[in-house]
């Protein structure tokens, strides 16, 4: 398929995807999408932004296809919304986006000259900066790094941040050295039975750990991603063992969904090994 086919297809299905938007916003349209506000959109999302990410981790072209359609119809809607509140429209938003890549690529775009990877990277934070203005009225370092990111990403991200600037400790064994300090603040906290007290020692154990996965170069976000597939795996098998013999994890005893608990780990050591 040649460019001008593939523009021509894509024209006439981002019209067709406004023409129902529309639709279901319109007075003729359906009651529950017509209630529906920024603040529910948000919410939705998120949801579709793990669901494309969970589709790109299934290496299947399908569901990757159809998770992006869902992704893209929740950010027309969002857009079909601000354009009734005479905010913006779709095309706006494409204007916009377009211009900021044509700037943020001069070496592309423009007449910039480059030699590596880290001199794009370091243009297009100087861009951002400089020429966008973003950030302006707060900090430069901790720019990008914004509320409504996962707390894992945003707190591995902000300690990555200032580790730029040279706020960073010097080897690894220092950083686990302050993660066991963490623990027996939070131990203490325990102890105090004070709840205020408590929930801030944790986050501070929890950020002690993401900025130790950062130091070591692990993701804290897929590194408990992975954490939480193996505990859903393991305790799929758990229940499926109980369901072959008639039975629920209400209906087994803590002894027993721990023994299955077990067999499921040591199949799964032996699948590593033979991999």
């Amino acid at each position: 398929m040649n460019t001008n086919d593939s523009l021509h297809r894509t024209e006439k299905s981002l019209k067709r995807l406004l023409e129902i938007i529309h639709r279901l916003r319109s007075p003729e349209g359906c009651l529950w999408d017509r209630q529906q506000k920024k603040e529910d959109i948000a919410r939705y999302l998120m949801d579709e932004a793990y669901e494309v990410i969970d589709a790109i981790e299934s290496g299947r072209p399908a569901p990757l296809r159809e998770e992006l359609g869902d992704l893209l119809f929740q950010i027309f809607f969002l857009a079909g919304i601000s354009e009734e509140a005479g905010d913006f429209d779709i095309a706006d938003v494409m204007k916009d986006v377009t211009e900021k890549m044509i700037r943020r690529h001069p070496h592309v775009f423009g007449n910039k000259k480059v030699r590596n990877i880290e001199e794009i990277r370091s243009n297009w934070e100087d861009i951002k900066k400089f020429t966008e203005n973003r950030n302006k009225d707060g900090s430069v370092i901790l720019a990008g790094i914004n509320r409504a990111m996962p707390s894992l990403l945003a707190a591995q991200k902000m300690t990555e941040n200032v580790s730029k600037v040279g706020f960073d400790w010097g080897k690894a064994g220092e950083v686990l050295s302050k993660v066991e300090e963490e623990l027996l603040e939070f131990r203490t906290a325990l102890e105090s039975d004070n709840h205020e007290k408590i929930k801030e020692e944790i986050g501070d154990l929890f950020l002690s750990l993401v900025n130790f996965c950062r130091f070591i170069d692990v993701s804290a976000e897929e590194s408990l991603k992975a954490a939480i597939k193996k505990f859903g795996s393991r305790f799929q098998y758990l229940e499926n063992r109980l369901a072959a013999s008639g039975k629920t994890p209400m209906m087994a005893s803590l002894e027993e969904m721990d023994d299955l608990w077990n067999e499921s780990k040591l199949i799964e050591a032996d699948k590593d090994g033979k991999s």
